[in-house]
């Protein structure tokens, strides 16, 4: 498969700087940016999706008309998240 390039980018000399300071041993500049991007991309995906779920949800919960009550949600996933945690699984 062929290599895309992205665009030069301009950036400030005090951000310049500061990716710098934060690079790992043996990482460059253009490797931090493309795990920078990936790490975005991956970010807004799963946002949509969520998104996309919640609408969706929504939509269902009006055409069957079940809704539960928020404190019945919240308590259901507090109760998810100390099972993770109890398991590890978090």
């Amino acid at each position: 498969m062929k290599t895309a390039t992205i665009p030069s980018l301009r950036v400030e000399p005090q951000l310049r700087q500061a990716v710098e300071e934060v690079l790992l041993e043996g990482e460059s500049i253009s490797s931090f940016i493309e795990a920078a991007l990936r790490a975005s991309v991956e970010r807004r995906r799963a946002q949509r999706d969520f998104i996309a779920r919640g609408l969706a949800a929504g939509e269902e919960a009006r055409h069957s008309g079940e809704y539960y009550p928020a404190d019945e949600v919240h308590a259901e996933l507090r109760n998810m998240l100390t099972a993770a945690m109890e398991n590890k699984q978090f």
